[in-house]
């Protein structure tokens, strides 16, 4: 499965109400850490299937990021069940993203 853009018209069907735990990644084009971080997560989103991955572009949906407090990206948020379980502001490599899945 591949990473899954999303936006504010589909957020809360493809993530709060999604059958598995989903891993937001909050990101910008213009960020470089952002487009670092994009890769690590594509791999994961193919190795994993018990975690759908979706990525929100804070520019065009800034009343998502308003609504979860992002001030700083990359900022990956878990949720399950609809609600926020983990967050992690900033570049990390894999193994750090997916212990914030578990």
């Amino acid at each position: 499965m591949a990473v899954i853009k999303v936006n504010q018209a589909d957020f809360e069907n493809e993530v709060l109400k999604a059958d598995k735990p989903v891993l937001v990644d909050f990101n910008a084009d213009w960020c470089g850490p952002c487009k670092m971080l994009g890769p690590v997560l594509e791999e994961i989103s193919e190795q994993r299937d018990d975690v759908k991955i979706v990525s929100v572009n804070v520019d065009d949906n800034r009343e998502l990021a308003e609504k979860y407090d992002i001030y700083s990206i990359p900022c990956i948020v878990v949720i399950k069940n609809g609600e926020e379980v983990n967050r992690h502001v900033g570049l990390i490599p894999k193994s750090a993203v997916e212990a914030l899945i578990k």
